[in-house]
């Protein structure tokens, strides 16, 4: 039994490996995604400087233009800051902090969202009505903005401030999705099969219903890895985000925006760009997800 078992698991990844290599945009997001990941990861060793080590920066190098314009210099390629520090050194600082949070949100989030929408729609009754209640008020507000109120309530600044405050608005999704699918297939022959054969309610639901729950909520993580990166710059931008001691693609450009009409745009273009294709990475990678794992295609 355990052998067909593990024929059935590999055959199936196989098929998604082909899946995957037959997507021209999945494979695309995934390529991007990779490239990122991996820039994030290993920051310390592609940077031609550390950004936030005093003793690498020199305000002597104000503003300098990226290499191949004439004020260039080759040891900043895409130039400088206000502050002397290379724009492809702290991009690539900015994108350990931007994959940091966002990971770290959709992991925590996805876990209590799933366990609480979980509960709620196997039980029913009180708590499933306190729990929908408690979502629904947290969901009539912005994210952004219970974001922003949740920072300014916290004393502390810092980037586990930044993960907690997303974290409390982003449950939310996880919840309802997860309860919508519960509701049904709580209902299923196999389910009720189980019940009278005398399974545990913590059987059931972790080895019955969790594991054909779960194709939405991979989906959902996905694109919610691009809404969080987003939240986080935004946050930065308005000054409520990371401290001024963290690198942050949305503090970034923030600082740029004040030098952009003076000509220097590469304080803004290049971080805007990274930002973007994060979020594209992340959008065509979720999109072959979902066609995927959805039963019905």
């Amino acid at each position: 039994m355990s052998r067909d078992k593990g024929l059935m698991r590999t055959i199936i990844a196989s098929k998604r490996m082909q899946s995957f290599l037959g997507d021209p945009s999945g494979m695309v997001g995934g390529v991007i995604l990779f490239a990122f990941f991996f820039a994030a990861l290993f920051a310390p060793y592609l940077a031609p400087t550390d950004p936030y080590d005093l003793t690498t920066v020199d305000l002597a190098n104000f503003l300098l233009e990226p290499s191949w314009m004439d004020q260039g210099v080759s040891a900043f390629p895409l130039g400088t800051d206000d502050q002397g520090r290379g724009i492809l050194s702290t991009i690539l600082y900015g994108l350990r902090t931007s994959l940091i949070v966002s990971v770290s949100v959709v992991t925590i989030s996805s876990l209590v969202g799933i366990i609480l929408g979980m509960l709620g729609a196997y039980y029913g009754g009180i708590l499933d009505a306190f729990i929908m209640r408690t979502a629904d008020t947290v969901f009539s507000f912005s994210t952004t903005l219970l974001a922003v109120l949740l920072l300014g309530v916290f004393e502390s600044r810092g980037l586990f401030t930044v993960i907690i405050a997303i974290c409390i608005a982003d449950w939310v999704k996880y919840a309802r999705t997860i309860r919508g699918s519960v509701l049904e297939i709580k209902e299923f022959p196999y389910v009720t099969a189980a019940r009278s054969s005398g399974a545990g309610d913590f059987r059931i639901l972790f080895r019955h219903i969790l594991p054909n729950a779960l194709p939405p909520i991979f989906v959902l993580m996905a694109v919610d890895m691009a809404v969080v990166i987003m939240l986080e710059a935004t946050l930065s931008f308005l000054g409520v985000g990371v401290p001024l001691t963290e690198p942050s693609l949305g503090m970034m450009i923030a600082i740029g925006k004040n030098y952009i009409y003076a000509g220097m745009w590469w304080m803004v273009v290049f971080p805007g760009i990274t930002l973007i294709g994060m979020v594209v990475g992340i959008n065509l990678f979720a999109d072959w997800l979902r066609e995927e794992l959805n039963p019905k295609l």
